[in-house]
């Protein structure tokens, strides 16, 4: 069961087309996992960058066990790993937990960059 706050939603494999690749939005989504203690660090640091950064990105939460498919579909195999997208393409990709500063601070070089796909990934 993926954590979620008020700020930060689930989304599924049912759903992922529709909230992540067709939003007006870009979207950062997190491959997530309960088992996983990074992930559990990302949760507080995910929700108050979505409450900061609300009307302008949102932020959605996908658990990987229970939705394999698009988990595969991104290559993702670390958790915690963080999809950027604009336009129903990933722009920006990063493997690991990280501090709320340093993770705004990406997201807004990879949407100002334009969204190099691969853009900025790193460990």
């Amino acid at each position: 069961m993926t954590r979620t706050s008020e700020h930060v939603a689930a989304v599924t494999d049912a759903d992922f087309d529709a909230r992540v690749l067709a939003s007006g939005l870009p979207v950062l989504v997190e491959f997530t996992a309960d088992w996983c203690p990074p992930c559990r660090m990302m949760a507080p640091v995910l929700a108050e960058l979505a409450a900061e950064r609300a009307g302008e990105l949102h932020v959605l939460a996908l658990d990987v066990d229970a939705n394999p498919r698009t988990q595969s579909r991104y290559g993702v195999l670390s958790m915690p790993t963080l999809m950027l997208f604009r336009d129903g393409e990933p722009v920006w990709t990063a493997v690991g937990a990280r501090a709320k500063r340093r993770l705004g601070q990406e997201v807004t070089e990879a949407l100002e960059r334009g969204g190099v796909p691969g853009g900025g990934a790193s460990a």
